[in-house]
C-alpha cells in the first residue's frame, strides 16, 4: 500500500463534516475549470446557459455580461432578496474578478450582505481584497496577510458579528490547493514520505483517446515526475490551513450555540491530474480525475457517517441550497436540482442517471517558441513540450450511473468529430476507449441523450436519461426552434 493512501490533509474535515454526515461518492463538476465550474455553483446552470467558456473575460468569466445577466439570479442572490438571508463572502470568487474592464474591485456582486473577495486568481501573499467594494492590500507577513488565515479570520468575525435576527448564508471560497502552492510556514515541511498517486493510469500512454491525450510523452522524464510528485507534495500542505479554516469555524458554531442548525457543505470546483495518461499537471480534461470532486454535508436531520452513490453535481448545490431555505426550484431557470431529500434520507425517490460534461477548449495563435515542432492553437504546454489544452479539445459528455450501467460518452468538435466512451463498472481507470465496440444502438441513444442535454435548459435538464424507465427519444429535440436538424452541437461564441 502506498503512502498516499494511508495519510490525508483533510483529517478534521473528514471529522467534522463527513463522519458527522452525509459523503457522496459521484459528484462531479460540469466544466473542469476554475471559472466555469464556479459560474455553475452560483447559477446552478450548465456552460451553455450561463456562457461562461474559459478563465478569461472574454470567456465571460465577471464579464460586465455576466454582472448583468447572471449575477442577479444566482441563488446568494435570491437568498437575499427572496428569503431574508444576511450573506457572506470571503475568498476567490471569479478569475477575472476586479478587472478593470469590468467594474474593478469596486463592483460587488448583486446579492452579498458582506464581501471580501480576493482581486483575480489565486494567491497566498501579496495579493488585493475588495473589502465592500473598497480595496485593501495584503503583504507576506504571514501573521497577518496568509490569505487562508485571513479567510478563516473574516468569516469568524462574521459569526461572531452578524444579526442573530435573520438567517445566513456564508460562502468561503479558499484558493488552496491552487498553484502557487505555498504552504504555511509550520506545514512546509509536511508529507515528505507522499508522493502523487501511482494509479493504473499512472504515466501511461492515453492509447485510442483524443490526439491531446496520445500527444503526451510517455514513459514521463525523471524531471517531470519529480515536478509534480513536488506539487502533489505542496498541494497537501496548503490544505493543512484549510483543514484547520474548517475546525475553527465548526469550533465557532458550537460555540455560539448554532451548530445543530447549521448546514456545512464542502466541496471544489474540479478534479486535477498528476501524471495520469502521462500528463504533467492541470485539470480541463473529460476523466474521473478532472471532473469528480469532493462532496461533504452535515446539517439538521442528516445522520451521521452515510455514504450517497446518488449521481450529483455542483450545479445541484443550489437549488439545494435554496430548498433549505424554503425557495422552490420552479421559480428559477437553474438546470440543477435539490438534493435535500437525498440528504434526509427519503425513501423511494426518483433520481437522475446522468449529467453533462461540457468543456470549450483553449489554444494560443501562434507556435510556441519553446515547442517549434508543436502547430499554432496548442496552449498550457509544459518544458518537454506536452500541451494540456487546444482549440479542438473541445468536448461534451454524458455522464451515466444507474443500477445497471456506469458509462461516460464524450463527442469533441473536431474534424474527426472523436468519440471515447468507457465502461467505468470494468474500467475505473478509463485505460480502455469502448466507441467501437459498444453496441451501436446504445451509442445512438448516447449520442441522441447527449444532444439534448447540450440544447437543455432548466427542466428538461432534468429529464430521463437513456436508462430511465421513463425515457422516450422525442426527435423533436433534435430541431432547433426554425425546424432545421441541429448539426452543431458546440457554440464556438457564446457571448
Amino acid at each position: 500500500m502506498n503512502i498516499y493512501l494511508l495519510q490525508t490533509p483533510l483529517k478534521k474535515t473528514k471529522a467534522l463534516i463527513g463522519e458527522m454526515g452525509m459523503t457522496f461518492s459521484s459528484a462531479y463538476v460540469p466544466s473542469a475549470l476554475c471559472c466555469p465550474s464556479r459560474a455553475s455553483i452560483l447559477t446552478g446552470k450548465y456552460p451553455h446557459n450561463h456562457h461562461v467558456v474559459n478563465n478569461t473575460l472574454e470567456g465571460n468569466c465577471s464579464s460586465k455580461s455576466w454582472q448583468k445577466i447572471q449575477e442577479p439570479n444566482t441563488f446568494p442572490a435570491i437568498l437575499r432578496s427572496m428569503c431574508g438571508y444576511q450573506t457572506f463572502f470571503a475568498g476567490k470568487y471569479l478569475n477575472e474578478y476586479g478587472a478593470p474592464d469590468a467594474g474593478g474591485l469596486g463592483h460587488v456582486p448583486l446579492g452579498w450582505s458582506y464581501w471580501y473577495a480576493l482581486e483575480k486568481n489565486s494567491k497566498y501573499y501579496n495579493y488585493t481584497l475588495s473589502i465592500n467594494g473598497k480595496a485593501r492590500k495584503h503583504g507576506e507577513n504571514y501573521s497577518v496577510d496568509y490569505l487562508t488565515d485571513v479567510l478563516a479570520n473574516v468569516s469568524l468575525d462574521f459569526l461572531d458579528y452578524k444579526s442573530n435576527s435573520e438567517p445566513f448564508f456564508m460562502m468561503i471560497s479558499t484558493p488552496a490547493p491552487h498553484s502557487p502552492w505555498t504552504a504555511a510556514p509550520q506545514y512546509q515541511n509536511a508529507f515528505q514520505n507522499v508522493f502523487a498517486p501511482r494509479n493504473k493510469n499512472f504515466n501511461i500512454h492515453g492509447t485510442n483517446k483524443h490526439w491531446l491525450i496520445r500527444q503526451a510523452k510517455t514513459p514521463m522524464t525523471n524531471s517531470s515526475i519529480q515536478f509534480l510528485d513536488n506539487a502533489f507534495r505542496k498541494r497537501w500542505q496548503t490544505l493543512l490551513s484549510v483543514d484547520d479554516l474548517v475546525e475553527k469555524l465548526v469550533k465557532r458554531l458550537e460555540f455560539n450555540g448554532e451548530l445543530n442548525n447549521t448546514y456545512i457543505f464542502y466541496t471544489s470546483d474540479n478534479g486535477y491530474h498528476t501524471g495520469q495518461f502521462s500528463l504533467p499537471i492541470d485539470k480541463r480534461q473529460l476523466y474521473e480525475f478532472d471532473i469528480k470532486v469532493p462532496l461533504l454535508v452535515r446539517g439538521p436531520g442528516i445522520k451521521p457517517n452515510q455514504t450517497s452513490k446518488m449521481l450529483v453535481a455542483n450545479i445541484d448545490l443550489g437549488p439545494t441550497i435554496l430548498d433549505i431555505a424554503g425557495y422552490s426550484l420552479n421559480k428559477t431557470q437553474m438546470d440543477g436540482m435539490s438534493f435535500l431529500p437525498i440528504l434526509k434520507g427519503a425513501s423511494n425517490l426518483t433520481w437522475r442517471s446522468d449529467v453533462l460534461v461540457e468543456y470549450q477548449g483553449e489554444g494560443r495563435n501562434v507556435t510556441d517558441p519553446t515547442c517549434p515542432s508543436l502547430s499554432p492553437g496548442v496552449s498550457q504546454c509544459f518544458p518537454d513540450c506536452v500541451c494540456e489544452d487546444a482549440y479542438n479539445n473541445t468536448y461534451a459528455c454524458v455522464r451515466t450511473m444507474s443500477e445497471r450501467w456506469n458509462l461516460q460518452y464524450c463527442e469533441f468538435d473536431d474534424q474527426e468529430v472523436f468519440v471515447e466512451v468507457y465502461n467505468l463498472t470494468a474500467d475505473p481507470h478509463q485505460l480502455n476507449n469502448i466507441a467501437k465496440s459498444i453496441d451501436p444502438e446504445l451509442l445512438g441513444k448516447m449520442n441522441y441523450r447527449l444532444m439534448m442535454l447540450q440544447s437543455c435548459s432548466g427542466p428538461t435538464c432534468r429529464t430521463p436519461g437513456v436508462f430511465d424507465p421513463g425515457y422516450r427519444f422525442d426527435p423533436r429535440l433534435m430541431f432547433s426552434n426554425h425546424g432545421s436538424v441541429r448539426t452543431r452541437r458546440f457554440s464556438k461564441h457564446l457571448l
